[in-house]
Protein backbone atom coordinates (compact mmCIF):
# COMPACT_ATOMS: atom_id res chain seq x y z
CA UNK A 1 0.00 0.00 0.00
CA UNK A 2 1.41 3.29 -1.17
CA UNK A 3 1.93 6.36 1.76
CA UNK A 4 -0.87 8.11 0.02
CA UNK A 5 -3.15 6.02 0.47
CA UNK A 6 -1.87 4.95 3.77
CA UNK A 7 -2.65 8.54 4.64
CA UNK A 8 -5.70 8.99 3.08
CA UNK A 9 -6.68 5.82 5.22
CA UNK A 10 -5.50 7.78 8.49
CA UNK A 11 -7.46 11.01 7.41
CA UNK A 12 -10.63 8.89 6.88
CA UNK A 13 -10.15 6.88 10.39
CA UNK A 14 -9.41 10.34 12.03
CA UNK A 15 -12.30 12.15 10.64
CA UNK A 16 -15.25 8.86 11.72
CA UNK A 17 -13.23 8.99 15.39
CA UNK A 18 -14.05 12.89 15.47
CA UNK A 19 -17.40 12.45 14.63
CA UNK A 20 -18.08 9.96 16.90
CA UNK A 21 -16.64 11.76 19.78
CA UNK A 22 -18.37 14.55 18.79
CA UNK A 23 -21.58 12.91 19.16
CA UNK A 24 -20.91 11.33 22.44
CA UNK A 25 -19.69 15.13 22.94
CA UNK A 26 -23.57 16.18 22.13
CA UNK A 27 -25.11 13.32 23.67
CA UNK A 28 -23.63 13.91 27.15
CA UNK A 29 -24.05 17.51 26.64
CA UNK A 30 -27.87 16.97 26.03
CA UNK A 31 -27.95 14.64 29.33
CA UNK A 32 -26.38 16.73 31.48
CA UNK A 33 -28.36 19.72 30.41
CA UNK A 34 -31.73 17.26 31.07
CA UNK A 35 -30.21 16.43 34.41
CA UNK A 36 -29.34 20.10 35.61
CA UNK A 37 -32.86 20.84 34.82
CA UNK A 38 -34.60 17.90 36.54
CA UNK A 39 -32.11 18.96 39.49
CA UNK A 40 -33.70 22.67 39.33
CA UNK A 41 -37.21 21.80 38.86
CA UNK A 42 -36.81 19.37 42.30
CA UNK A 43 -34.84 21.92 44.57
CA UNK A 44 -38.31 24.37 43.41
CA UNK A 45 -40.69 21.46 44.41
CA UNK A 46 -38.78 20.64 47.33
CA UNK A 47 -38.83 24.42 48.01
CA UNK A 48 -42.44 24.80 47.68
CA UNK A 49 -43.09 21.82 49.83
CA UNK A 50 -41.03 23.48 52.59
CA UNK A 51 -43.04 26.77 52.65
CA UNK A 52 -46.28 24.87 52.46
CA UNK A 53 -45.40 22.96 55.60
CA UNK A 54 -44.26 25.98 57.25
CA UNK A 55 -47.62 28.46 56.15
CA UNK A 56 -49.43 25.11 57.70
CA UNK A 57 -47.63 26.24 60.95
CA UNK A 58 -45.49 23.30 60.87
CA UNK A 59 -41.49 23.69 62.09
CA UNK A 60 -39.49 22.13 59.03
CA UNK A 61 -36.55 21.40 61.15
CA UNK A 62 -37.77 19.35 63.53
CA UNK A 63 -36.34 15.39 62.89
CA UNK A 64 -39.28 14.13 61.21
CA UNK A 65 -40.01 16.66 58.77
CA UNK A 66 -36.18 18.02 57.81
CA UNK A 67 -36.26 15.55 54.57
CA UNK A 68 -39.74 15.37 53.75
CA UNK A 69 -39.88 18.26 51.45
CA UNK A 70 -37.44 16.49 49.30
CA UNK A 71 -39.03 13.08 49.89
CA UNK A 72 -42.61 15.06 48.90
CA UNK A 73 -41.02 16.74 45.86
CA UNK A 74 -39.79 13.37 44.10
CA UNK A 75 -42.55 11.37 45.15
CA UNK A 76 -45.14 14.35 43.09
CA UNK A 77 -42.07 14.00 39.95
CA UNK A 78 -42.79 10.07 40.20
CA UNK A 79 -46.81 10.69 40.28
CA UNK A 80 -47.05 12.88 37.24
CA UNK A 81 -44.05 11.09 35.13
CA UNK A 82 -47.12 10.82 32.72
CA UNK A 83 -46.17 13.69 31.35
CA UNK A 84 -42.98 13.10 30.10
CA UNK A 85 -44.44 9.66 28.53
CA UNK A 86 -46.13 8.47 25.45
CA UNK A 87 -48.02 5.65 24.43
CA UNK A 88 -45.18 4.35 21.63
CA UNK A 89 -42.80 4.63 25.06
CA UNK A 90 -45.45 2.40 27.37
CA UNK A 91 -46.24 -0.20 24.90
CA UNK A 92 -42.09 -1.07 23.87
CA UNK A 93 -43.26 -2.52 20.98
CA UNK A 94 -45.32 -5.77 23.01
CA UNK A 95 -48.21 -5.81 20.51
CA UNK A 96 -48.14 -9.32 19.30
CA UNK A 97 -50.34 -10.31 15.95
CA UNK A 98 -53.10 -13.31 17.05
CA UNK A 99 -55.98 -14.59 14.96
CA UNK A 100 -58.53 -13.88 17.49
CA UNK A 101 -61.42 -12.21 16.10
CA UNK A 102 -63.75 -12.63 19.67
CA UNK A 103 -64.04 -9.97 22.52
CA UNK A 104 -60.89 -10.25 24.82
CA UNK A 105 -61.32 -8.97 28.09
CA UNK A 106 -58.46 -7.41 30.91
CA UNK A 107 -59.11 -6.63 34.34
CA UNK A 108 -57.73 -6.29 37.77
CA UNK A 109 -55.28 -3.84 36.63
CA UNK A 110 -54.85 -1.67 39.47
CA UNK A 111 -54.61 2.42 38.48
CA UNK A 112 -53.88 5.29 40.38
CA UNK A 113 -53.98 9.16 39.50
CA UNK A 114 -54.33 12.56 41.60
CA UNK A 115 -57.05 14.44 41.39
CA UNK A 116 -56.78 17.78 39.41
CA UNK A 117 -59.02 19.75 41.64
CA UNK A 118 -57.34 18.79 45.22
CA UNK A 119 -54.46 16.79 44.46
CA UNK A 120 -55.46 13.80 46.40
CA UNK A 121 -55.17 9.98 44.97
CA UNK A 122 -58.31 8.45 43.33
CA UNK A 123 -56.93 4.39 42.88
CA UNK A 124 -59.38 1.16 41.08
CA UNK A 125 -59.81 -0.94 38.41
CA UNK A 126 -60.73 -1.03 35.05
CA UNK A 127 -62.26 -3.38 33.16
CA UNK A 128 -61.75 -2.84 29.09
CA UNK A 129 -62.88 -4.68 26.29
CA UNK A 130 -61.33 -5.11 23.19
CA UNK A 131 -62.58 -7.19 19.90
CA UNK A 132 -59.41 -7.03 17.93
CA UNK A 133 -56.57 -9.17 16.50
CA UNK A 134 -53.73 -8.29 18.83
CA UNK A 135 -52.81 -8.49 21.63
CA UNK A 136 -51.58 -5.67 23.86
CA UNK A 137 -49.41 -5.29 27.11
CA UNK A 138 -51.13 -1.79 28.47
CA UNK A 139 -49.18 0.47 31.21
CA UNK A 140 -50.95 3.33 32.94
CA UNK A 141 -49.50 6.92 33.35
CA UNK A 142 -49.30 9.20 36.29
CA UNK A 143 -50.68 12.83 35.09
CA UNK A 144 -53.34 15.12 36.90
CA UNK A 145 -57.11 14.09 36.00
CA UNK A 146 -60.77 13.59 36.00
CA UNK A 147 -61.58 9.65 36.19
CA UNK A 148 -64.01 10.74 33.20
CA UNK A 149 -61.35 11.92 31.51
CA UNK A 150 -58.78 8.77 32.63
CA UNK A 151 -61.11 6.77 30.76
CA UNK A 152 -61.65 8.68 27.46
CA UNK A 153 -57.79 7.95 27.22
CA UNK A 154 -57.18 4.36 27.98
CA UNK A 155 -60.04 3.57 25.35
CA UNK A 156 -58.27 6.09 22.88
CA UNK A 157 -54.52 4.83 23.25
CA UNK A 158 -56.01 1.32 23.36
CA UNK A 159 -57.75 2.04 19.73
CA UNK A 160 -54.66 4.07 19.06
CA UNK A 161 -52.30 1.19 19.68
CA UNK A 162 -54.46 -1.38 18.21
CA UNK A 163 -56.84 -0.29 15.31
CA UNK A 164 -59.48 -2.84 16.75
CA UNK A 165 -63.21 -3.23 16.10
CA UNK A 166 -63.84 -1.65 19.08
CA UNK A 167 -63.23 -0.60 22.77
CA UNK A 168 -64.79 -0.58 25.96
CA UNK A 169 -63.91 0.32 29.54
CA UNK A 170 -65.47 0.63 32.66
CA UNK A 171 -63.54 2.25 35.66
CA UNK A 172 -64.40 1.79 38.96
CA UNK A 173 -62.60 4.03 41.71
CA UNK A 174 -62.59 5.38 45.11
CA UNK A 175 -61.57 9.12 44.92
CA UNK A 176 -59.94 10.30 48.29
CA UNK A 177 -61.32 13.59 48.02
CA UNK A 178 -64.79 12.32 48.95
CA UNK A 179 -63.47 9.82 51.45
CA UNK A 180 -61.09 12.16 53.56
CA UNK A 181 -63.11 15.45 53.21
CA UNK A 182 -66.19 16.78 51.04
CA UNK A 183 -68.84 14.10 51.97
CA UNK A 184 -66.79 11.75 53.83
CA UNK A 185 -68.40 8.88 52.23
CA UNK A 186 -66.26 5.25 52.95
CA UNK A 187 -68.10 2.95 50.53
CA UNK A 188 -68.40 5.86 48.16
CA UNK A 189 -67.44 4.87 44.52
CA UNK A 190 -67.37 6.30 40.96
CA UNK A 191 -68.12 4.23 37.73
CA UNK A 192 -66.98 5.86 34.14
CA UNK A 193 -67.45 4.31 30.83
CA UNK A 194 -66.52 5.08 27.20
CA UNK A 195 -67.35 2.82 24.06
CA UNK A 196 -66.04 3.18 21.18
CA UNK A 197 -66.04 1.79 17.54
CA UNK A 198 -68.88 -1.63 17.53
CA UNK A 199 -69.36 -1.16 21.07
CA UNK A 200 -70.62 1.93 20.23
CA UNK A 201 -72.54 1.55 17.34
CA UNK A 202 -73.81 -2.05 17.57
CA UNK A 203 -76.30 -2.54 20.35
CA UNK A 204 -75.55 -6.10 20.28
CA UNK A 205 -71.89 -5.72 21.15
CA UNK A 206 -72.65 -3.51 23.76
CA UNK A 207 -75.20 -5.58 25.40
CA UNK A 208 -72.75 -8.25 25.18
CA UNK A 209 -70.11 -6.21 27.07
CA UNK A 210 -72.37 -4.77 29.37
CA UNK A 211 -73.23 -8.72 30.68
CA UNK A 212 -69.46 -9.94 30.73
CA UNK A 213 -68.81 -6.93 32.91
CA UNK A 214 -72.32 -7.71 35.03
CA UNK A 215 -70.43 -11.37 35.73
CA UNK A 216 -67.10 -10.32 36.64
Amino acid sequence: MSQKHINSHCAISLNVKSIANDYVIVYLSKKHSKDSEDADKLSHIQKAYTSILSELGEDVNREGLLRTPLRAAKAMQFLTKGYKENIKDILNDAIFDENHEEIVIVKDIDIFSLCEHHLVPFFGKPKDVHQFSLKIQINQSHTFLFQERLTKQIASAISEALDPAGVAVVIEAVHMCMVMRGVQKMNANTVTSVTLGIFQEDPKARKEFLALVKRM
